[in-house]
């Protein structure tokens, strides 16, 4: 069984540790509610750029090299992630090592030099990745899910930004995004693993106390209406990339719910045995790769399917899986179906669960997005409790009639009316 405890940094940042039996690795990981999501319009890129940034150096750790080079001394895994709802930093070392990488993390992290020359260099870098991401059709059809899905709110922008913005990005204004967002009241620490080498002394709590006090920055901007696009790159390819997003009425802060809603994403297109797999991909033979997955954000939820596959076979796929979320809608699951995509999902969040990152990033998103408690064990017996009347229930909410398409491949808007 995990244990927990938490505290408060003077800055206001809560500190989570959830100690995990039997393995010799610890995670920390920082997260905030400053993800792509909280930008304004002209700051579009902002939050993804300013996390490559913090890694040129602290004050301590005053360049790239001291940085990369002490976590390699650790045996440290460091590395950063984006999205529309988070950014979050983390290192997984050695539990013996754990309070020096909370000294290096909470150093380049929490007080970092963003230096003008290395801001230039660094732009540079971040343009070329969204170059490459424009060169990756499957990319770039998630990209245009997006925005046919919620246009031009910040949700429908990409995290990457466009190109034109990382050009204008100051120093200054990247700073004032950081002392608007960066707040330990919205945001939080999470020590998972081995925590025989965290001492209760408030040590930890020292270090994590160099991110700024800041005031709790304002609720982002709420999700607009469902106002479904068809949105096509036309591209002469041979294979295309087709996406679709629904909007089911989905409460996001009702566990039960949001497992239930993951169960029957699951069934639907989630694994080798759910419905799109069987039908699209072993029966008819239309696709190598199709899928679906579920996502609820603190105010939504959103239901992803997709394909890559022969572009003169996209149509057919297209038109199939809405009709097999039709005779889901109209028919319900199998009593067989729910209980084997119950056990599936469960048995992944077990195995992920090994995982002391996949931990802490699960625990960030139940705390800072959801707040909600961070008990590993809980989240799964929320998965093993759902029943098949509830996902009976999520399944009649799923209108195959009402929802956005974004493909990349040789078509037409016309073809997905």
């Amino acid at each position: 069984m995990p244990r927990f405890s938490s505290t408060t940094a003077a800055n206001g940042l809560p500190v989570h540790r959830i100690g995990l039996p039997g393995t010799r690795a610890t995670t920390l990981l920082v997260a905030f509610d400053a993800g792509a999501r909280t930008e304004r319009p002209e700051e579009n890129g902002m939050a993804h750029f300013l996390e490559h940034l913090v890694f040129k150096g602290g004050e301590h750790y005053d360049d790239y090299r001291k940085v990369n080079e002490t976590a390699e001394r650790m045996g440290g895994v460091l590395n950063a992630y984006t999205s529309h709802d988070l950014v979050a930093f983390h290192i997984t070392v050695r539990a013996e090592a754990v309070m020096e990488a909370a000294d290096l993390l909470s150093d380049f992290v929490g007080r970092p030099r963003v230096d003008a020359e290395e801001l230039d260099k660094e732009r540079g870098v971040v343009i070329q990745e969204i170059q490459r991401y424009k060169d990756q059709p499957s990319a770039v059809a998630g990209e245009l899910i997006e925005r046919a899905a919620f246009g031009d709110h910040p949700l429908g922008r990409t995290v990457l930004g466009p190109e034109e913005h990382l050009r204008t990005f100051s120093r200054e204004g990247l700073m004032a995004f950081r002392e608007r967002r960066w707040s330990g009241r919205t945001g939080g620490a999470f020590v998972v693993g081995n925590l025989e080498h965290v001492p209760d002394d408030g040590s930890l709590e020292d270090l994590i106390a160099r991110f700024p006090d800041l005031a709790e920055p304002q609720a982002a901007e709420p999700v607009p209406d469902f106002a479904p696009q068809i949105l096509v790159e036309e591209r002469d390819t041979n294979q295309s990339h087709l996406r679709m997003l629904l909007r089911p009425e989905v409460t996001p802060d009702d566990p039960a719910e949001r497992a239930a809603f993951h169960i029957y994403s699951t069934l639907l297109g989630g694994s080798m045995g759910s419905r799109l797999f069987d039908e699209i991909r072993e029966q008819r033979g239309l696709a190598y790769s199709v899928f679906a997955s579920d996502h609820v954000a603190s105010d939504h939820g959103a239901l992803y399917m997709g394909a890559g596959l022969d572009s003169t076979k996209c149509v057919e796929a297209y038109t199939r899986m809405r009709e097999i979320v039709g005779e889901l809608r109209d028919e319900g699951p199998t009593e067989e179906e729910v209980h084997r995509a119950r056990s599936y999902a469960a048995g992944r969040r077990v195995l992920a669960f090994e995982n002391t990152n996949a931990v802490a990033g699960h625990a960030a998103r139940r705390s800072i997005v959801h707040r909600e408690p961070i008990d590993p064990d809980l989240a799964i017996a929320q998965l093993d409790a759902v029943t098949h009347a509830q996902v009976t229930d999520i399944a009649r909410r799923v209108d195959p009639d009402d929802l956005a398409v974004a493909c990349v491949g040789p078509h037409a808007a016309a073809d997905f009316s």
